[in-house]
């Protein structure tokens, strides 16, 4: 198969590119290398791979899906609390507008699209674990442009055959995890012997899902989703930020120095995925516990930034 895999330099896609690389797959790379975060991580992501730098909302996107036969779509702008405020305008037109126009393009094209969406669409869900047909209810900008998309996608399935599977991810972590997310400056830090600014008392619960699993995941909705259907794509095993954090202090042989600082705005207090469906359709499950998946990502951490 030839795909084309959106932000393939960010921390997802570049692994997915390259699973579906090894899998023997043709792989057409995008991404816009947008400063959200230094570009020169995303960089690093991508060395050699020959990722094409290109705005999904102005590249000729009939020509660029001209010669593949199926799309991962995991471009976008990602981040609850810059949501908030006068960013929001990019993150409707880097989340909705983008999608919109990939997914136009993809359904004249007739290409599956395999789309990420986020657990940020249930808010403060009603239960937990929590399942697909759990009322979404976001509690941020960015969860409101998620669920947009899934409407959009919903929308064209409707109007124009669009063929497209929907994931919902759950804190993904591992080797090149965003800086802007809590494992990688937790790391860093504890890497370099600084303070890490932790947000709220620690008690914040996440189903934390290892970068791997979710690539796993992704390939999985590709080949076995079933057309106009969403997935939770989550980690197996749910922890809070103290559990974690006394979790790499022994990964790390070492403690943490933490700077405390009040909630963050947009932050739900817990997610926990239910993954029977995936499991059930997909024949998906995590199989990466935290202390093995905190372990890659600290010696990946650990590789890069200088002991003190």
């Amino acid at each position: 198969m030839r795909y084309l895999v959106t932000g393939a330099a960010g921390f997802i896609g570049s692994h997915l590119a390259e699973a579906l690389v090894a899998e023997g797959h043709d792989v057409v790379g995008i991404d816009s290398f947008n400063d959200y975060y230094d570009p020169a991580r995303k960089r690093a992501n991508a060395d050699g791979s020959g990722v094409v730098e290109a705005d999904l909302l102005d590249v000729d996107l009939d020509g660029l899906l001209a010669d593949v036969d199926a799309v991962f779509h995991l471009a976008g702008q990602p981040g609850v609390r810059s949501s908030f405020g006068p960013g929001f305008e990019l993150y409707v037109a880097r989340n909705v507008h983008a999608s919109g126009r990939l997914f136009e393009a993809a359904a004249r094209r007739g290409a599956r699209v395999v789309y990420a969406s986020s657990s940020s669409v249930y808010g403060d869900a009603e239960t937990y674990p929590t399942s697909e047909d759990v009322v979404p209810r976001p509690i941020a900008p960015y969860g409101v442009t998620k669920l947009c998309v899934e409407h959009l996608a919903f929308a064209h399935a409707r109007t124009t055959g669009l063929d497209a599977v929907g994931l919902r991810y759950f804190t993904v972590y591992g080797p090149r995890q965003r800086p802007d997310m809590a494992f990688t400056p937790m790391l860093e830090a504890l890497a370099a012997g600084t303070p890490f600014r932790l947000f709220g008392d620690g008690s914040v619960s996440r189903s934390f899902t290892y970068v791997d699993d979710a690539v796993a995941g992704t390939i999985a909705g590709m080949k076995m989703g079933r057309a106009g259907e969403i997935y939770n794509v989550g980690g197996g095993e749910e922890a809070s930020m103290s559990e974690a954090i006394a979790l790499a202090e022994r990964v790390a042989g070492r403690e943490l120095a933490i700077e405390r600082h009040g909630a963050a705005v947009g932050d739900v207090r817990r997610t926990r995925a239910d993954v029977a469906k995936a499991r059930a359709e997909l024949g998906w499950a995590p199989t990466t516990g935290l202390a093995d998946g905190l372990r890659a990502h600290w010696e990946w951490v650990a590789g890069r930034v200088a002991a003190p």
